[in-house]
C-alpha cells in the first residue's frame, strides 16, 4: 500500500511549525525522523491529512550538560547519541539504549524526540527514561511547559502531548557521584523490536548501599512501565545477589504483559525478572568504576 495524499510543509522555526499544527487541527502531524509515522502511513494506520516536516530546525539537535541537567534535543538522531562523546563517557545506559534500536540506517535518521513523542509501549528510550527520571520539554502556543516522564505516557500510542505542542527537549538530571545504568533488552532478531526490555539506574555510596534505583520496562503493557515497587524496595539496601534478586521479582510483579507473536505472557513475565537483574548488576558495575 501507499499513504493517501497529503499536504506537505517544511517550516523554518518552531513557532511556524506550532502555527501550522493550529491551523491544519487534527489531521496534522508532525515528521521528525519518520521512522514510525511513515511506515505506519504506507499500510494506512496513519492517516494525516498534513505533514509539517521539522527537520530544518537545527536547533533542537543538540546533546549538553547544563544547568544540572542532561540536555538532549528533540531533533537528535539516535546515530548521534552513539557517537557522543558525553554519553559514550557518562551516560552508558543512553548508549545502550540508542544502540540497541533497529539498524545503522534507522538510527542515522530516527530521533530520541520522535521515540518518546510517539509513545509505542515496545520502544525502547522510554523505559530508559524512566528509569533516568526524565522531563520532557513541550513548546505550544501557550508558551513551554515540562511534563515529568512518570505522567508523559497515557496509553497506546498516546502521550500528555496536547494538539499543537512540539517535543523540543529532554532533560535528565545529572546523576551524582557512584550512579551507574544499563539498558537491557530479548529480541528475536537484531533490529526488533523489544520482547521485554529493562533499564536500570542506581546510586551507591561507598559502602554499596542504594541510595537511589531506578526501573523502567517497556513493552509489557499498555504504557510504559515505572517498576516503582522495585526501586523503592532497593533504597537503603545493600546490592547483594539476595537483594537484587527480590526487586528483580518485584518488577516482574509490575509487569502487565499480553501473550502474542513474541511469546506468550508468562514468558515475559520471566525475562522482565531476567533481565531486572542483568540490568541491576551491571549498573552496579558501573556505579563502582
Amino acid at each position: 500500500m501507499i499513504p493517501q495524499s497529503f499536504e506537505y510543509f517544511r517550516p523554518q522555526s518552531i513557532s511556524e511549525a506550532i502555527a501550522l499544527l493550529q491551523e491544519h487541527g487534527d489531521g496534522a502531524k508532525i515528521l521528525s525522523g519518520g521512522q514510525s509515522l511513515i511506515p505506519m502511513m504506507k499500510i494506512r494506520l496513519a492517516r494525516p491529512e498534513c505533514i509539517i516536516d521539522i527537520n530544518r530546525l537545527a536547533d533542537l539537535h543538540y546533546v549538553k550538560e547544563e544547568a544540572d541537567f542532561l540536555k538532549i534535543g528533540g531533533l537528535t538522531r539516535e546515530a548521534d547519541l552513539e557517537t557522543s562523546d558525553l554519553i559514550r563517557s557518562k551516560y552508558p545506559i543512553i548508549l545502550d539504549t540508542a544502540a540497541s534500536i533497529a539498524d545503522p540506517q534507522v538510527r542515522n535518521m530516527a530521533t530520541v524526540g520522535g521515540n518518546l513523542a510517539h509513545g509505542d509501549p515496545a520502544n525502547d528510550h522510554p523505559a530508559t527514561m524512566l528509569a533516568l527520571e526524565a522531563e520532557i520539554v513541550a513548546v505550544g502556543q501557550h508558551g513551554e511547559r515540562i511534563i515529568p516522564i512518570k505522567d508523559f505516557f497515557r496509553s497506546v500510542f498516546t502521550t500528555a502531548l496536547e494538539h499543537g505542542e512540539i517535543l523540543t527537549e529532554i532533560r535528565i538530571p545529572i546523576p551524582p557521584a557512584g550512579s551507574g545504568g544499563a539498558y537491557f533488552k530479548l529480541e528475536r532478531k537484531v533490529g526488533d523490536f523489544a520482547t521485554v526490555g529493562v533499564a536500570a539506574q542506581v546510586t551507591l555510596d561507598g559502602a554499596g548501599v542504594c541510595q537511589r534505583a531506578g526501573i523502567g520496562l517497556t513493552n509489557v503493557g499498555a504504557t510504559p512501565i515505572k517498576a516503582t515497587r522495585a526501586e523503592g524496595f532497593l533504597v537503603g539496601k545493600t546490592m547483594d545477589k539476595q537483594q537484587i534478586d527480590q526487586a528483580a521479582q518485584l518488577a516482574a510483579e509490575e509487569a502487565q504483559p499480553s501473550s502474542d507473536l513474541r511469546g506468550p505472557a508468562e514468558y515475559k513475565v520471566s525475562m522482565v525478572r531476567e533481565l531486572t537483574k542483568r540490568a541491576l548488576v551491571r549498573a552496579c558495575e558501573r556505579a563502582v568504576r
